[in-house]
Order: C-alpha cells, then sequence, then structure tokens
C-alpha cells in the first residue's frame, strides 16, 4: 500500500458514493479546515491507482507536542476516522488493508511518539480498532440510536415507539401549528436556541453561527432545519439536521417545546423521518440517526423512538496525558 497526502479535489474523487458520514464530505472537511485549529491532513491509501482507505485529521503543533484528532473537538461532529474500501470481500485482505493503513497513517504521523497526542471518534462503520489497539492506543465503545427505514416505513416504525410518544405525536398533530422546512434563517433560529438553552444549564455553546452558517451553506440539500410555527408564524422550535449519503442526523435544536398544553419537539423528528422516505437528498438515504445514546438524561427520550443501539469506538493516547491535552486545546481552540 502507499500512503499519500490528498487535496480536497483529490479526496474528492477518491470518496466512495456510499459508507460515509457528513463530516467526510470534502465541503464539510472544507468549513472544519475554515474554523478548526490546525491544519487538515488528509491521508490516503492506495493499491495502484485505486483508494483503498481514507482518513481525515486534523493536526495542530502546540509548545508541548503535537496534538491530533478526527475529528476536532467542539464542533459537533458525531463522528470521522477511517474509511476502508478494500477490493477483496475476503475477511484476511480486509483485515490486511486496515492493518497496513493504520501502521502508515501512524508512522507518518508519528501518533504513538512521546511528544504526540492523538484521538480519534469513527464513524459506526468502522467496526475494527484492533490494529490501533495493537499499537498502543486505548480503545473506548460509545453509542447512538439509529433507525433504519430501508425494510420499514414511518408508520411501522411509529407503530414500534412508545405509547406516550405515539399519543405525544398525535397530540401535536391535532393543533394548530405547521412544521415546514425552513433555510438559513430558520437555521439561525435553532442555533439561538440551543445557545440559550446552554446558557440556562451554566454551560458554554462550543459552536459559533459563523460555523454553522458556512456548514449549512456548504452543505447545500444536505442540511435542513424542520420548524414548528404557530398559526401566526411564530418560530416554537425546530431541528436542523444534516444529511450523509446513507443517513440523516439529528444534529442541532429539537429543546423540549410545550404549545398549549402539548409537546411538538417530537413531531420535528416525525418529519425528519418521513422525509427520509419520501423525499431524502439522494435516494441511499435510508437511516436516521438520533445522534448519540451516551447521556443518561436524553436516552430515556430517544429510546422512546424504538431504533437500534449502535456502537462506534473511540481511539486515543489515553491517560492523563489525553486529558491535558483536551483542556489545552478547547481552551485554545479558534
Amino acid at each position: 500500500m502507499r500512503l499519500e497526502r490528498l487535496s480536497l479535489a483529490e479526496w474528492e474523487n477518491a470518496l466512495p458514493e456510499t459508507g460515509i458520514e457528513v463530516f467526510h464530505d470534502p465541503d464539510a472537511l472544507s468549513v472544519l479546515d475554515d474554523h478548526a485549529s490546525g491544519d487538515l491532513v488528509l491521508l490516503g491509501g492506495f493499491k495502484g491507482d485505486r483508494a483503498t482507505a481514507l482518513l481525515p485529521l486534523f493536526v495542530r503543533d502546540m509548545a508541548l507536542g503535537r496534538v491530533v484528532t478526527s475529528p476536532p473537538p467542539g464542533f459537533g461532529v458525531p463522528g470521522l476516522g477511517p474509511v476502508l474500501m478494500p477490493a477483496s470481500p475476503k475477511r484476511r485482505k480486509q483485515e490486511q488493508v486496515n492493518r497496513t493503513f493504520t501502521e502508515k497513517v501512524v508512522d507518518e504521523l508519528d501518533l504513538d511518539g512521546a511528544r504526540t497526542l492523538f484521538k480519534m471518534t469513527c464513524q459506526p462503520g468502522f467496526t475494527d480498532p484492533r490494529p490501533f489497539v495493537w499499537d498502543g492506543f486505548d480503545l473506548g465503545t460509545r453509542f447512538t440510536y439509529r433507525i433504519d427505514l430501508s425494510t420499514t416505513t414511518p408508520d411501522e416504525q411509529l407503530s414500534a415507539a412508545s405509547k406516550s410518544l405515539r399519543r405525544e405525536i398525535g397530540d401535536a398533530e391535532e393543533l394548530d401549528v405547521d412544521v415546514t422546512r425552513g433555510g438559513l434563517p430558520a437555521a439561525k433560529l435553532v442555533f439561538e436556541e440551543a445557545r440559550a438553552r446552554y446558557e440556562q444549564q451554566g454551560e458554554s455553546f462550543p459552536m459559533t453561527w459563523a460555523y454553522v452558517r458556512d456548514l449549512f451553506t456548504a452543505l447545500g440539500d444536505d442540511a435542513r432545519t424542520y420548524a414548528v410555527r404557530s398559526p401566526e408564524g411564530e418560530f416554537l422550535t425546530g431541528v436542523t439536521a444534516l444529511y450523509s449519503p446513507d443517513a440523516a442526523y439529528f444534529w442541532q435544536g429539537g429543546a423540549r417545546t410545550v404549545h398549549e398544553g402539548v409537546a411538538v419537539n417530537s413531531n420535528l423528528h416525525w418529519e425528519i423521518l418521513r422525509d427520509v422516505v419520501t423525499d431524502p437528498p439522494t435516494e441511499t438515504v435510508t437511516a436516521y440517526d438520533l445522534y448519540g445514546a451516551n447521556t443518561e438524561r436524553l436516552c430515556r427520550y430517544k429510546s422512546k423512538f424504538g431504533a437500534e443501539l449502535v456502537p462506534y469506538h473511540v481511539i486515543d493516547t489515553g491517560g492523563l496525558r489525553m486529558r491535558l491535552a483536551e483542556r489545552a486545546y478547547n481552551a485554545m481552540r479558534g
């Protein structure tokens, strides 16, 4: 295998049509590169002219050493990490591509060096992190909820949801409110609502409007805002969803909002489920990812949708060095 550093144009040409996350998209990576600290490094493993593995990384040189992340923290990226595209379906060949690519990436950026700190949150599709473990990195497992609509309809999925969620959606549909799809102005209302909610909880909101605006604009129809409005057109609540070639992702907003005694936020997710089936950006979109299942308080609500619990991996240097580096990186970000 030959390892190369790629331009965004070369990355786009090498990227597969499916099996990737939203932020593997070159337009999304370009926005991250504009707003995140450090340099975007795009690595590709090739056999001849054919790409067999890809990995986007963000590299920041600091006084005490180098920090390498995929994705950069604080930008609401659910997962990034490697994309493997072995030519052979045989398990041995797949593992060989994964192992060789990992070795070359580790060597290229000295990821196991004493002055390098590394953290990578992988997409659920990357299922074999063992080569990184064998190279001495720590491994953690996290979870997200994902609804597969490839063989079922939204109505059938709703019948699998909890009784309280079905009642909540039914009650909201009887209200005189509208769920509409909006553009950038609606996305800003969702952003402001999310930021206000963080402030109410005494927390700082990690994202800036400039970043959200640039990402929403760059993704085009792959970024959609769904808003609940009163009969007078008043914005009640909203959700911004991002679309990969395979799935829609709940990304921002969705705070519990009560209108005339009825919670209306579940209808936003219901509208996204219907869009996945009836009006996706591309025909390959067949799932809705509720973005995370790692906070007990939030899981009490998300689990009501009857979604599948899907694991994904976090790989890092580990230990006190990693914790201190995360604090320093976040303090200096931007």
